[in-house]
């Protein structure tokens, strides 16, 4: 199961609970709204930058934030790991071609 996108969470914990618009959050946070919205809907990742504006406006720790961010990317990498052929070095006999 892949762990929640941070922008959901700061959605539902965050801009919801304070009553704010995405407009109004978007405006509080001196971002595009259409930024906030792609954050918010799981369509961008969180940078740090952002994380920082969350937690200066809104008290939210950002390092929390981050790892959330991490957590997530992680898994759905790992969900991939079949995709990426790469062998672990020392296990398998390497050819001449190789090095």
């Amino acid at each position: 199961m892949t762990p929640s996108h941070p922008g959901e969470f700061i959605r539902e914990e965050v801009i919801q609970d304070l009553g704010l618009s995405v407009s109004r959050a978007a405006r509080i946070l001196r971002v595009r709204r259409a930024t906030l919205s792609d954050l918010l809907n799981g369509r961008a990742s969180l940078s740090p930058e952002m994380a920082l504006r969350l937690e200066k406006a809104f008290g939210v720790n950002m390092d929390m934030l981050l790892r959330m961010q991490a957590w997530h990317d992680a898994t759905r990498m790992r969900a991939r790991a079949d995709e990426i052929a790469v062998r672990r070095y020392g296990l398998a006999r390497e050819s001449a071609d190789d090095t």
